[in-house]
Formats: structure tokens, sequence, C-alpha cells
């Protein structure tokens, strides 16, 4: 079978790093790419894809099947409603906006219009995860009292993202709220939320670190620690305690976490690929980028500290 012809959205930071994982797939592989920025498109040189300045034009001259969005957040659900129009089939990086209100008007956007969507929560592609997930399932851990997540990054992203990001909750927070609830299979309730007074470069309205206490609707306990600083470099983990059992993983982390991340993105684009041709959406909906946003919001909205 051919491999589905993706036109890429977005070449900055993260549209490149999907570049890279989707060059070693023979499932998918980028063919067009829509860049507004000349800077950006610079960085291109050598890229087998044809490179347009923007998304009209690519969605006008290329021959493609689907369309990888990795625009700026504040800008997904102006480009997710083009896309709709255009008939596009749509794998959305996180978060889908920044506001729950963005991914829900999405979510019934792609309904209605009967097109392929999945968001790029790529944790959910991760083999030690999917591993963990499934022995929660089965109960080998027991009933679960806690589930600990961490998320810290070597350094703080450049201004012009932060800018755009929505803030740590939306842009990092929302990994480790779809995770917690794709993990244990349960809900958000009741939010207290902190930001560190530590910073070495501080940003304002946008805490440097950040935490989340939450109660889960299955009696579970939810701890979510986020960090824009870290010595080692992008780290990720989730500790899970039960009543029969815990489990500690370094899902990211030094010197496998390269290999990890780009492997899960690669996995992800393939899973959408087999959803365009028919099959059932295996990663993230709409939906689900909904229900993390909206934790996200919850937490901002009460955090002490900043």
């Amino acid at each position: 079978m051919a491999a589905l012809r993706l036109g890429l959205a977005g070449a900055g930071r993260m549209g490149r790093n999907h570049l890279l994982a989707i060059a070693a797939s023979s499932a998918v592989r980028v063919t067009a790419i829509a860049e507004p920025a000349e800077a950006t498109r610079m960085q291109l040189e050598g890229v087998d894809a044809t490179v347009y300045g923007d998304l009209d034009e690519m969605l006008d001259s290329a021959a493609i099947d689907a369309v990888l969005v990795c625009v700026p957040s504040d800008a997904h659900l102006t480009t997710i409603k083009r896309l709709v129009a255009a008939g596009m089939p749509t794998l959305c990086e996180k978060p889908v906006g920044v506001a729950a209100t963005e991914a829900r008007e999405a979510a019934q956007m792609v309904a209605v219009a009967g097109l392929p969507f999945q968001v790029g929560f790529w944790r959910r592609f991760v083999p030690s995860l999917v591993q963990l997930r499934d022995r929660i399932a089965r109960g080998e851990l027991g009933e679960i009292y806690a589930v600990a997540n961490f998320q810290w990054d070597g350094e703080p992203p450049g201004a012009n993202f932060r800018a755009h990001s929505g803030g740590i909750f939306i842009d990092m927070g929302v990994h480790e709220f779809d995770q917690t609830r794709w993990l244990v299979q349960q809900e958000f309730g009741t939010i207290t939320s902190l930001a560190s007074g530590v910073a070495g470069e501080r940003w304002p309205g946008d805490p440097e670190s950040a935490h989340v206490l939450a109660e889960l609707s299955g009696g579970t306990t939810a701890v979510v620690s986020l960090g824009r600083r870290f010595p080692l470099g992008d780290v990720c983990k989730v500790e899970v305690f039960g009543t029969k059992g815990a489990e500690e993983c370094k899902f990211l982390w030094p010197p496998t976490a390269d290999d990890t991340f780009y492997g899960a993105l690669r996995e992800q684009a393939e899973s959408f690929a087999r959803h365009v041709r028919g099959q059932p959406l295996e990663g993230a909906s709409a939906s689900d980028a909904a229900a993390a946003l909206e934790v996200a919001e919850r937490a901002r909205s009460q955090l002490v500290g900043s």
C-alpha cells in the first residue's frame, strides 16, 4: 500500500520534530509543507517535500491525502476550520487551541463533516506507557491510590512560542492531564494548583514551575509536576501506587529519550494513516483534547503563587 501523503502545516520546532520522525516511516510521507515564515522555510533546505508560503497555496496545489497541523496553538482552530472546509483528514498537534471551547468546536466540526481527526498526544504510543496502562486495566497493581506525573524541560521555550502557547498548564500540562485520564480511566475532580516561587528567568503570567494536586473520579489522587528547567534535559516520568503494587516509569529519560519521542511520533502518524483508511481511532480525539484543556483551565484559574 502506498504511503499516506501528508501536508505539514507549520514547520517550526514541533513541525520539524514530526518531519524527522516520519522520515523513518514507510506508511506515511510528508510531501508538502506550508510555512509562512521565510526564516523557518530557510531551515527546510534539503527536505524532500514541496514548500509553500501558506496553507491555502498548499491545499490548492499539492497532491495530499491529509494534513498534520503544527501551527502555533492559538491558530489551531482557524487552521482546522480551513481544513474541514477543504475536506481534509487532520492530525492536529495538541492542545487543539488554547481553550476547551475551541477544542469542543473542533470536535463538533469534524463530527458533522465526518472527517478523520486525531490529536497529537504522543504519550499514548509509548510502549512502556501502553504496558503500564494494560497492567492497571488488568488489576495487577490493585486499586490505585495515586498517580504522579512529572514533565520537566531542559530549558524554557523561546519568547514567541510562550506568547502563543497559553501558559504552562495549557502548553505542558495537557499532556499530563490526558495521560492521567488515559492511564487510569478516571476524570478530574477537585483541583489545587501552585506555582513555585523560584525561577531562573521570570515570565509574567507564566510560572517556570507549577504543580497540581487533584482528586479523580474513582478515588485516586493525581499529582502533576511541571517545570521548564532541568539539568538532564527534557524528561518525563510517571509513578503509580496501588493496593497490590507500584511502578515507576521513566518513559522519557536520557540516554534513550530521543528514541522514545521520535518512535512515538512515528507510530502516532502511522496510526493516523490507518484511521484515515477506515480503521478505528487509536489515539486521542478532539473530545479528549477538550477534556484535558478543561482541566488545564481550572488549574490555571486556581493557581496560587504566580
